[in-house]
């Protein structure tokens, strides 16, 4: 028996939306990285980006267990002395809410060309509209 290893051009990308309104962040993005890389396939290659295209609506209403609003700190560094910059979970939430998830995602995804390629696909939306109903996506439950 062989071992199948899919081909780019053999593979069909189909499009997936996510809510993630009153789901934990971290349930939330470790079936959106698994949606990105292909792993709830039976076709998975690793060195393949066989996923999906994946959206999320409603990332302002994503949940956040224990104290994490408050306690959970993202920093950022521009290079320069003192540049770091420090953000709470809430004032992200306050600023940009789609961070929340794309940072998350981010870190569950291999740092390379194959990660930064399947991290281009996927989409995020503060709000429960999303402009690409044209791609028919199914909606998953999480």
């Amino acid at each position: 028996m062989k071992t199948y290893l899919a081909k780019t051009g053999e593979i069909k990308k189909r499009c997936l939306v996510f809510d993630a309104a009153g789901i934990p962040l971290g349930r939330l993005t470790v079936k959106i990285a698994d949606a990105l890389r292909g792993k709830d396939k039976p076709t998975y290659t690793p060195h393949v980006d066989t996923g999906a295209f994946v959206l999320v609506v409603n990332a302002s209403k994503v949940a956040l267990t224990g104290k994490k609003e408050q306690n959970k700190i993202s920093w950022s560094y521009s290079g320069y002395r003192s540049g770091r910059k420090e953000m709470t979970a809430s004032a992200i939430r306050a600023k940009k809410p789609e961070r929340l998830i794309k940072d998350a995602v981010w870190g569950m995804l291999p740092h390379g060309r194959l990660g930064r390629e399947q991290f281009r696909n996927l989409r995020v939306y503060a709000g429960s509209e999303h402009p690409h109903a044209a791609q028919n996506p199914v909606q998953v439950k999480v």
